[in-house]
């Protein structure tokens, strides 16, 4: 005979029915089936108050609708733009890191830290701060130069068409970037100013070229790192 216990989620067999008899089962019968039609009733219940929620707060966010309205109008009003500086106001500015627009898009990794940078980006602004909290990209890549290599396309058309990916991805999350401070490491007045740095390192003694021993992989064209390397091969 198979005997089954009652637990708040259910049944469950329980393996000593063996070790009891016909008649020291008789009488518990009836409670037992009344304990699991009176959970039969709850469970039911439940489910049906979860299925009248669920439609119910569908019916009251329309995420793509609401999401579209607001991101518009942040645009159009530039809601986030950096303010001009009062000297009478704390400031903040909050940097993320910029990501390099492959052609496959952000990831979920990407996301994952830009929005814990816009809840304190938001924080600081409701705070009464001054927040400079801008995007761009780390456009320079050596995948773009090995498509470029492989395809006759000149890395600028992939790289404008990824940032534009990128873009339009970050923005669909709703960060509340101030787009006018966009930048690209690609953009002639950025590398004329990341040159000149170097430089002045240079002149100072601080940075330095020489002859050394690499890991060299001909098939990426590249320099890979001692953790790139696996058994003698790139990984």
């Amino acid at each position: 005979m198979l005997i089954f216990k009652t637990f708040s989620h259910g049944l469950a067999y329980c393996p000593k029915a063996a070790a009891l008899t016909p008649s020291a089962l008789i009488p518990s019968r009836p409670q037992s089936l009344r304990r699991f039609s009176s959970i039969k009733s709850v469970l039911s219940s439940t489910k049906s108050s979860l299925s009248s929620t669920t439609a119910s707060t569908k019916d009251q966010y329309d995420f793509k609708t609401i999401e579209n309205k607001w991101q518009t109008y942040w645009d159009e009003n530039q809601t986030f733009k950096t303010p001009i500086r009062s000297p009478n106001r704390p400031k903040k500015y909050i940097l993320d890191m910029f990501p390099y627009p492959s052609g496959s898009g952000l990831h979920v990794g990407h996301p994952e830290g830009y929005t814990a940078s816009d809840v304190m980006a938001r924080y600081y602004r409701a705070t009464g701060h001054d927040v400079l909290h801008p995007m761009g990209w780390d456009s320079f890549g050596l995948p773009a130069e090995q498509h470029a290599i492989n395809t006759g396309t000149h890395p600028e058309v992939t790289t404008f068409e990824n940032i534009a990916t990128f873009k339009r991805q970050l923005k669909s999350l709703g960060f509340s970037y101030d787009w006018e401070k966009e930048i690209a490491t690609t953009d002639p007045e950025y590398v004329k100013w990341t040159q000149w740095i170097f430089l002045q390192l240079f002149g100072k003694g601080l940075a330095k070229q020489s002859e050394v021993s690499v890991n060299w992989c001909p098939a990426l064209g590249t320099v890979l790192a001692n953790e790139e390397v696996i058994n003698g091969l790139s990984e």
